[in-house]
């Protein structure tokens, strides 16, 4: 309930509690508050060759007052791609792009990782090197279309292709892509990294009953449909070590045409195989997000799952998805989650956990702007300060664009 400070009236009365601005162990570090910027694809990489620019350091430097900030979703390889306009990690110059980026936030206070990701099958032949197909688990066409630049440079829409299934011994070769992205994050200047696993892209084909068909060790029971996650994660931590890694997954989720037939089984299992690697944590995309956005009870479905993670996972948790301050508040002092991560209040708030500090209004984001463009959208939002005229609005250099 508000008073008439605009705050709740637990906190005008006296109280002090407040999960979210509690410090946490993440792994090696120590977090001043629980409140980290969750992955998100802006598609604003500079061409060509897929690369971190100046004007994507002042973005992720604008929101460096998250505790964590988790860099948007970056292809660890060219084969990795599955929209247009979205950053790499396999080249020199992304490499030194990202260097740009994460001196950018160290030199704003943050501390920022990167997720490593592969497509899979959610991609189509005008991304891949060569004009080749996909790859995926199995040969099975994901509903749905892929985000490609077609040929008078503008971003089109077009159906997704079918898939060429991977031979088992091209898999080791797509783990190493993983590593080699891991080692030249490392050599970026991140502070860890986060594996993609979630989301439908090629990890989570592989643990999904729905995409993997495969007859080899790679495919059915659960414990072999694990076995590409856990090969991936033990390359990395061959790189970093446990205490500055987290892994991604989204239990329940339906995004890019993904599912699951046992579900709380085949998640489960993966949790309990996680927890024993002792990573920084493991962050969960949220199963009840339109309950949490409608303020109400998780679903018996979504319920039963969160319940389960939380069980078989013995690590620092994070959750994404569908909050605002007072449904991260109730699930911290629930203990649902340790850690709550934000997405698209981030976009617009750069300063997040200061308005969230003060109970300040926030900032509506614009979805004409998500993807590309240039710094409309992604680096005109202000600070609470800028908007009280305490600091100039950001002028930017014309090279940004």
């Amino acid at each position: 309930m508000l008073g008439e400070k605009g705050m709740p009236t637990d906190m005008q009365n006296g109280a002090t509690s407040r999960r979210l601005f509690e410090p946490i162990k993440l792994g090696r570090f120590e977090l001043p508050h629980r409140i980290t910027m969750a992955p998100l694809t802006r598609s604003r990489a500079r061409q060509p060759g897929n690369v971190p620019s100046p004007m994507n350091a002042c973005y992720y430097q604008q929101r460096a007052s998250a505790a964590l900030i988790v860099a948007e979703a970056t292809q660890v390889s060219m084969q990795g791609q599955g929209y247009a306009w979205t950053p790499g990690i396999h080249s020199r110059d992304q490499i030194e792009g990202w260097r740009l980026v994460t001196e950018a936030v160290h030199n704003a206070g943050g501390q920022i990782f990167l997720q490593l990701w592969h497509v899979g099958r959610i991609s189509h032949p005008k991304l891949q090197p060569d004009g080749m197909f996909p790859v995926a688990p199995s040969a099975i066409k994901p509903a749905g279309q892929a985000f490609i630049e077609n040929e008078t440079g503008e971003g089109e829409m077009v159906p997704f292709v079918t898939p060429r299934a991977l031979e088992t011994e091209e898999v080791p070769l797509v783990v190493s892509q993983y590593v080699r992205g891991a080692i030249n994050a490392l050599e970026a200047g991140f502070e860890g990294v986060e594996i993609h696993g979630a989301n439908g892209y090629l990890i989570d084909q592989f643990i999904s009953s729905k995409t993997n068909h495969r007859t080899d060790r790679y495919g059915w029971p659960v414990e072999n449909r694990a076995r590409f996650l856990t090969e991936v994660l033990e390359g990395v931590l061959e790189v970093w070590g446990p205490d500055r890694v987290g892994v991604r997954l989204s239990p329940l989720g339906s995004f890019n045409d993904i599912s699951d037939d046992q579900p709380e089984t085949t998640f489960g299992h993966i949790a309990e195989i996680l927890s024993g690697y002792q990573l920084a944590y493991l962050h969960l995309v949220n199963p009840a997000i339109p309950a949490v956005e409608s303020k109400k009870d998780p679903e018996p479905p979504a319920s039963r799952m969160l319940d389960l993670m939380r069980e078989k996972y013995r690590g620092t948790l994070m959750i994404a998805g569908g909050f605002d301050q007072d449904t991260a508040e109730d699930w911290l002092a629930k203990g649902r989650a340790d850690v709550i991560a934000f997405g698209r209040k981030f976009l617009a708030n750069p300063d997040l956990p200061e308005r969230f500090r003060v109970y300040a209004h926030l900032n509506r984001d614009d979805p004409s702007t998500y993807y590309g463009g240039g710094e409309k959208g992604y680096i005109d939002y202000l600070t609470l300060a800028q908007e009280r005229g305490e600091k100039p609005k950001p002028a930017f250099d014309e090279r940004w664009r």
